[in-house]
């Protein structure tokens, strides 16, 4: 098998994790003889717990593989942080070559888990399916290069794009077969974000209605802190962020308050977003409603939009991006990823330009 489809079966290890791993990255280890065949595969499950070199060498008799080739889609780390160095395990291993997706641009990392290999006598192939890696790990690279998560922006739509009918009426333009795919995006996100006019009409809990799945951290973005303790999504499992206003009056809350500058109509939704990287937070599910998704599309904040497509045409009522109207020249722009139909509906996903 090639160097590539090696690769390609550490990515589809490392996604295991998907949603479990922040502040980390996914990653996902092959150990392979030189005859090809698999002797270990290994992956990060969560903070804490072994990195994906370690994982796959444990199941190895006394974690040695003398002569084989690791593949890893992630440089291993030459740091002591909640665990050892991966590379002291790899150089115990006998591991002669080590095949990688990419270098770790997290500055405690950054090639010297490479120089160190090198120096030991390991051969280091880097750059393989490397565009594939970034992709990824896009959530953990964003947050390193601008400390901030990642943003999917997701809503549930007619073909008009409406999210109600013309009498505010919402439930359900989509069928069970996309909220249950609504649910499976929160499982696969550290946060669901909505704002506070969706918090005080819809009263949400924000949990994951998914047979083994996890609870993301609800983030609501109210102002004027508005919400009460009687809120659902106060006991509801996680105990929430609520980013309001410097200025907001004060309240006691079973949850945690993050004040942040004022902007326009709002809040400094960049401060906010920055707070919430501070907390482990690399990838945020927006669900909403138009006034949050506008104050993100205009903050250059989003970073892929989810949209179910519904098969109804409502002819009025209100989009999924509120505002002022813009200008063709000023329309924000979003490139087609994939479209795929789920129940009735259709998932479009685009991401920014």
């Amino acid at each position: 098998m090639s160097p590539e489809r090696w690769m390609g079966r550490c990515l589809t290890l490392a996604r295991q994790a998907e949603g479990r791993t922040a502040p980390n990255p996914m990653v996902g280890c092959v150990i392979v003889n030189d005859a090809g065949e698999t002797l270990a595969e290994g992956h990060h499950v969560a903070p804490g717990r072994d990195h994906a070199e370690v994982d796959a060498l444990n199941k190895l008799p006394e974690r040695r593989a003398p002569g084989a080739t690791m593949i890893v889609n992630l440089e291993p780390c030459n740091h002591h942080g909640r665990t050892p160095p991966c590379t002291d395990a790899v150089l115990r291993s006998g591991v002669r070559r080590v095949i990688v997706g990419m270098v770790d641009p997290n500055p405690i990392v950054a090639g010297t888990g490479l120089d160190r290999l090198r120096a030991a006598g390991v051969e280091v192939i880097l750059g393989v399916e490397e565009a594939a890696c970034r992709a990824l790990n896009a959530p953990y690279l964003l947050a390193l290069a601008e400390r901030r998560p990642w943003v999917t922006v997701k809503a549930a739509v007619s073909l008009d794009g409406r999210v109600a009918d013309a009498f505010g009426r919402s439930q359900w333009i989509t069928g069970e077969a996309a909220r249950l795919e609504g649910h499976r995006l929160r499982n696969l996100h550290d946060a669901v974000m909505v704002g506070s006019g969706t918090l005080l009409a819809d009263d949400p809990s924000l949990n994951t209605r998914l047979d083994g799945g996890r609870d993301a951290l609800p983030v609501l973005v109210d102002t004027q802190l508005r919400v009460t303790p009687e809120a659902r999504v106060m006991s509801a499992g996680r105990r929430p962020v609520v980013i309001c206003a410097e200025d907001a009056p004060d309240r006691v809350l079973p949850a945690e308050v993050v004040r942040v500058p004022r902007a326009e109509g709002g809040v400094d939704l960049r401060a906010g977003l920055t707070a919430l990287t501070a907390r482990g937070v690399h990838s945020v599910l927006v669900e909403g409603g138009a006034k949050l998704n506008r104050a993100l599309f205009s903050a250059g904040l989003v970073d892929r939009l989810c949209l179910f497509v519904a098969p109804k045409v409502l002819a009025g009522g209100l989009g999924f991006v509120g505002g002022a109207p813009l200008p063709l020249e000023g329309a924000f722009g979003l490139r087609h990823v994939s479209a795929r139909p789920v129940g009735d509906e259709l998932l479009v996903v685009l991401e920014r330009a």
